[in-house]
């Protein structure tokens, strides 16, 4: 299976992801801010970053672009996210990300919607 770094701040939402995508067999990385996120990503080589727009310091926005600029330029970058109003998705895919999943996720939906990103889909929930 896959290499999934999690960013995002919230323990019990954490603890959620690393569930649901461990019992599918992939290994999970997390993060809980942006710090030192593209020196994992250079050291770990994720095949998917999964990431809260919302973070302390810099938001998944900037830290999208961060990762855009790297090496590591062309890695799936899904957006987790609370923003659900109108517009926001837009405003996501616009920036560069390669899917949109609103929290609260759906628990049986999920691990199927990252097995598409991983498959080369984009996806938009």
């Amino acid at each position: 299976m896959a290499k999934i770094l999690v960013v995002e701040d919230s323990p019990d939402n954490m603890k959620l992801f690393r569930t649901l995508l461990t019992l599918r067999g992939h290994e999970v990385l997390g993060l809980s801010s942006g710090d030192g996120l593209i020196d994992l990503i250079t050291r770990e080589r994720p095949a998917l970053v999964l990431m809260d727009i919302q973070l302390p310091g810099k938001d998944g926005f900037a830290l999208l672009e961060d990762i855009r600029r790297s090496e590591a330029g062309k890695l799936p970058v899904v957006a987790l996210t609370a923003h659900v109003m109108a517009g926001d998705l837009e405003r996501a895919l616009a920036a560069g990300f390669d899917g949109y999943i609103s929290k609260p996720i759906e628990v049986r939906d999920f691990p199927e919607q990252v097995a598409r990103v991983l498959a080369g889909e984009r996806i938009t929930t």
